[in-house]
């Protein structure tokens, strides 16, 4: 019986790991949450966790206050989450927390020897070889939930061996303006570009997806998860979101991980490794899609991409600030203070800026991402 904690549990994903932990039975044993008082509260009446945690301390006293007849423990900040992701009682830990907060509880439930269901990609985009150095170093797996990276995963079930892959193929969407050229984008607003034609996201995840940020990050997340070369990651804009992503192996078959886009398949596949359970999610049936498509990303107009591609090949600490700068800009842009197209501007800025080091700390990580969020702050005012 697995036991769980779940950071981030009123977050999309949370919510749908929720869902696969409610069918199968698993025991919730930690949640954790920023402030949504109101979700947490019922999801703690339902799966009576041991402890929880909100990040804003004044909604976690609420919170201690409106579930004092339960017998679960409200913690708060940073420490509080940490001690979610380290708690005797879970055996895996589902991070799926959006940006950087989720690098710290990562890196302590790997020395905890928790197994690691992975959903926030800035763990690896920022913490990069300290987190997967670690992972080796304490024996501990990390299971990838991202529906692409999971794709992948499962695609290399049947691999012989690692020299057997030959590339990865990164599927996109595409988001809500595929087909836009540049100038068209500018007068773009938050409302517009939350729009997205395939996924129920959150917003920071939804305008990633809007600006093809997301699929940079994950670029730089299948490099880290995968320890394959730049060049042999290729990214697909695929528009109706079935073919997850693929590997080509070394005598050019193909093998793709396809289903509907709903993300209680990867969150399960992550929970029952290595085996297969049934699951809450509809069957796929091509024959109702009647065509899948696939296009070369347009560089030019979301350059987003090539910040994180460039971002990688640079190496060091540049990959930590191209993501602290896109959640900055991303939050103004949501703020209506930036224009759409500010975002890939400033992100490459402040990824520019940051240092070359290649054997960097985590204290070196949270330093490069306080600077790349006060660059964008800065350069906005």
């Amino acid at each position: 019986m697995k036991k769980i904690s779940l950071l981030g549990s009123t977050g999309s994903i949370g919510t749908q790991s929720l869902d696969v932990c409610r069918m199968h039975s698993y025991e919730v044993k930690c949640l954790t949450a920023n402030s949504n008082v109101d979700v947490i509260e019922n999801q703690i009446r339902e799966f009576k966790p041991e402890l929880v945690c909100l990040m804003d301390e004044k909604s976690a006293l609420e919170l201690k206050t409106r579930i004092s007849d339960t017998a679960t423990k409200v913690t708060c900040g940073m420490e509080g989450l940490i001690e979610c992701a380290t708690y005797d009682g879970a055996d895996t830990v589902l991070n799926s927390v959006v940006g950087m907060v989720g690098l710290q509880p990562t890196l302590e439930a790997i020395k905890a020897k928790k197994t690691i269901a992975l959903a926030n990609k800035e763990t690896l985009v920022a913490g990069g070889h300290l987190v997967t150095n670690l992972a080796k170093e304490m024996g501990v797996s990390i299971l990838p939930v991202d529906s692409e990276h999971s794709a992948i995963f499962q695609s290399m079930q049947g691999m012989p061996d690692k020299k057997a892959i030959k590339k990865i193929i990164l599927t996109a969407s595409g988001g809500p303006f595929f087909g836009k050229k540049l100038s068209e984008l500018e007068s773009v607003t938050a409302a517009d570009a939350l729009k997205h034609p395939n996924w129920d996201m959150g917003a920071k995840i939804t305008i990633d997806s809007a600006t093809m940020m997301n699929k940079g990050l994950e670029f730089i997340e299948a490099k880290w998860l995968f320890d394959m070369p730049n060049e042999d990651i290729e990214i697909v804009v695929h528009r109706e979101s079935v073919v997850h992503s693929a590997i080509v192996y070394q005598d050019n078959s193909m093998i793709a991980q396809l289903g509907v886009p709903d993300m209680r398949i990867p969150i399960q596949y992550a929970l029952t490794y290595p085996d297969r359970k049934p699951s809450p999610v509809k069957a796929l049936s091509l024959a109702d899609y009647g065509k899948l498509t696939f296009f070369e990303p347009d560089y030019e107009t979301f350059k987003c991409i090539d910040v994180c591609k460039n971002a990688i090949e640079m190496g060091g600490l540049h990959p930590a600030a191209a993501n602290g700068a896109n959640e900055e800009s991303v939050k103004l842009f949501l703020q209506g203070k930036i224009k759409f197209t500010d975002i890939a501007y400033l992100n490459n800025e402040a990824m520019l800026n940051a240092s070359d080091k290649k054997d960097f700390t985590l204290e070196d990580v949270l330093e490069t991402d306080r600077v790349a969020r006060n660059y964008v702050i800065e350069a906005v005012k």
